[in-house]
């Protein structure tokens, strides 16, 4: 189980937990960052991830992305 900051770009993840306060987790889950998603790092850039999940792409800066574990 790794952050998924730093899962390897153009691979498929499963989310396995996602952590941080219940209002970080609530926002994330909107977004469709829920337990057993499959979720894909298109890019990094700045430290700022752009991600692949539920059929959309997401900006997440790196703090959300390492609170969601893959």
């Amino acid at each position: 189980m790794m952050p998924l900051a730093m899962a390897e770009t153009g691979r498929e993840n499963t989310i396995l937990r996602v952590g941080g306060k219940e209002e970080t987790r609530r926002f994330l889950e909107n977004l469709g960052f829920v337990t057993g998603s499959r979720v894909t790092v298109v890019s990094e850039i700045n430290g700022n991830v752009i991600v692949s999940v539920k059929n959309s792409r997401v900006a997440i800066s790196r703090e959300m992305a390492n609170k969601i574990m893959v």
